[in-house]
């Protein structure tokens, strides 16, 4: 075919992004008689007058016809979105033969009979395909651009997180080393300042035998003019030492200023850096957060269990939330054990997967389900929406079933064992508590003064170990002695007979321990806390826990209370400090969050060591930068001094 004929004829049709499928028969020149069988082809270009039609393999005996322009096609066009396809009768106006080894004929056909409405329909939908190509290039390079957009800010905003976690850690190495610095010239000073005072004092009494000599010449009238000369000598000694010593302490006030204000500056960095750190620990905390079941993962690196919601991590996240008064996301995860959670006499399974609201633990034990009450009542007291407080009760009674009644008053570990826990009982007697204040119901005052007789009666041994595990178990757990200060308080565990002060200062002695903590990042710091149970009973050296760290810390700052009240300011400052000193080591425990999702947000592992024994029967999580929900909540508990254990009077 002629060249500039087929571009002429090109130019009236439209260019589809898409084809149209074709079934088309070779008719005679009457339109009638039937030369083939129904044949496939696909439309390439479309115009009101006509269409291209492009077929492969061609039977070769149809070809002369076509090219002889003998013939005409009865087509039958399948559109989309239209039932059935669209009839049309159409004249060959030029062939197009296929190039080297391609077997693709292309056809131009003329229509000589089509409904006017069908053809109509057929240009609509070319044009709109015409349109929409370049609208959806666009669109595509929109979202391209958006994608990469957001990859790049999402990428800066891991690292700017990531950055200010490790500035957080320095600033904390910085301070740390800069008040070393100033308690050494702070004892410098005070040494030569007695020093001087010394001197001073040698000085007044070399003058004063130097004027008794002097007054013993003139009534003794004899020559003592040589011990006058050797006092007088070690008097100038004397001054001179002491110019030199008063001008090295002129220097060390100098040096002491320097320092002191570089230690000053430090420390409002670091106060900067530490609330920033706080509001990514509470953001870490929300994006975790399911959107459609509400639970909360409680470790984010740890494969073995990283859909696993413990329902006691969801305790401390419901309080974190209440905390920063985010009251919505407090109430998403109360509303699934209200309405969705599966039970098993009245109490929940101790896990759930987060994804589908399974339980993801069979096991049903009472401490995780007195802790989902204590966040209910908590919430509560925050809200004033009582909606879930008959939750709250109905677990108080499944509670209740399992404390003896002929006994001691003590509440088993489940509905399916024998042993009885320290902790399992103080968080009843903490819980309990907290619902005889907001109901004034009696059932509640007895069932919390019954299990504080079980504590007092099984666990507090005022000889030998202050606080024991369990029921005939003396093993030691840090978290016992903490809780026994949060949940019960210093004035009633003296009245009760127990020493507070013991038990601060025993789990002190017993349980604190500093570790070298090697960050995710690869860099070493020292980390000052507390392990999960005297090292000295552990094959697997030290471990600092960043949940029981922050329970500890939590109870010296309820001692520092204690004796504020009583006006014993000394013991109340020391505790105070102590309390301080600990949440140093907490911020260098702070990590990244490892994961996409979590954008490199601030959180805390659940100790400084993956995979280590506790010493109560299970292990911590795996992977050095697990991010713990126990960890980083009860930090954040530590920082703002929120008693999870007792209602804010």
């Amino acid at each position: 075919m002629d060249p500039a004929l087929l571009s002429q004829q090109s130019r009236k049709y439209i260019r589809l992004d898409s084809v149209f499928p074709v079934e088309f028969q070779v008719v005679g020149l009457d339109g009638e008689s039937q030369l083939s069988e129904w044949l496939q082809g696909f439309t390439r270009n479309v115009g009101k007058g006509g269409l291209c039609l492009e077929v492969n393999r061609l039977p070769q005996e149809l070809i002369p016809l076509l090219n002889g322009r003998q013939v005409k096609l009865c087509l039958k066009i399948e559109m989309p979105a239209v039932n059935r396809p669209v009839s049309a009768l159409a004249s060959i106006v030029w062939v197009k033969e296929p190039d080297g080894n391609v077997s693709k004929y292309s056809l131009g056909l003329s229509y000589e009979t089509i409904d006017r409405r069908q053809n109509a329909q057929i240009m609509f939908y070319a044009r709109l395909k015409r349109m929409l190509i370049p609208v959806g290039a666009a669109l595509i390079l929109i979202l391209a651009a958006g994608f990469l957009l957001g990859a790049y800010f999402n990428m800066k905003l891991i690292h700017s997180n990531k950055f200010m976690v490790e500035q957080l850690v320095k600033i904390i190495q910085e301070s740390s080393i800069a008040k070393q610095k100033v308690k050494v010239i702070t004892k410098d000073r005070s040494d030569l300042q007695m020093q001087i005072q010394t001197l001073e004092s040698r000085i007044d009494t070399v003058e004063k035998e130097k004027m008794l000599f002097r007054e013993k010449a003139k009534v003794e009238q004899f020559k003592t003019s040589q011990d006058i000369d050797d006092l007088s000598r070690q008097l100038n000694e004397l001054v001179q030492t002491k110019a030199l010593l008063q001008d090295g302490l002129i220097k060390l006030q100098q040096k002491e200023s320097v320092v002191t204000e570089e230690f000053l500056h430090l420390e409002k960095r670091k106060a900067s850096l530490e609330k920033a750190n706080l509001d990514k620990m509470y953001h870490w905390l929300a994006i975790h957060q399911n959107p459609r079941t509400g639970l909360v993962i409680s470790f984010e690196g740890d494969g073995e269990v990283a859909d696993w919601a413990f329902i006691y991590d969801q305790s401390l996240a419901i309080q974190a939330y209440l905390i920063l008064s985010d009251f919505v996301r407090a109430k998403k995860v109360l509303t699934f054990f209200a309405r969705k959670a599966d039970r098993q006499d009245g109490l929940f399974y101790n896990a759930y997967y987060t994804k589908d609201s399974n339980p993801a633990e069979f096991t049903v034990h009472c401490g995780p389900n007195i802790w989902l009450g204590i966040a209910i009542i908590q919430y509560g007291e925050k809200t004033k929406d009582n909606s879930f407080l008959k939750l709250a009760e109905e677990i108080a009674q499944s509670i209740i079933s399992l404390q003896d009644k002929d006994k001691d008053g003590g509440i088993r570990g489940g509905p399916a064992v024998e042993w009885y826990s320290t902790e399992h009982n103080l968080d009843a007697y903490a819980f309990f508590n907290m619902l005889y204040k907001v109901t004034k119901n009696e059932q509640y005052r007895s069932a919390r003064d019954k299990a504080l007789n079980w504590l007092n009666l099984h666990t507090y041994d005022k000889m030998d170990i202050p606080i024991k595990r369990g029921k005939g178990d003396s093993t030691i757990a840090t978290d016992t002695y903490a809780w026994s200060i949060a949940a019960i308080g210093p004035e009633k565990l003296e009245q009760i007979g127990m020493n507070p002060d013991m038990i601060m200062d025993f789990a002190e002695k017993n349980c604190a321990v500093e570790v070298v903590y090697r960050r995710p990042e690869g860099n070493v710091v020292k980390v000052k806390g507390f392990d999960f149970a005297p090292q000295r009973n552990l094959a697997r050296g030290c471990v600092v826990s960043a949940e029981w760290t922050s329970q500890m810390v939590i109870s010296f700052k309820i001692m520092a209370d204690f004796y504020y009240k009583k006006n014993m300011i000394a013991k109340a400052r020391s505790y105070d400090l102590k309390a301080d000193n600990y949440l140093v080591g907490l911020g260098n425990m702070i990590i990244s969050s490892p994961s996409a999702s979590g954008q490199g947000d601030s959180c805390l592992p659940y100790a400084t060591q993956e995979n280590a024994d506790t010493g109560h029967g299970w292990m911590t999580p795996k992977g050095r930068a697990t991010g713990s929900v126990a960890g980083t909540a009860y930090a954040l508990f530590a920082y703002y001094n929120y008693n999870p254990l007792q209602l804010k009077e």
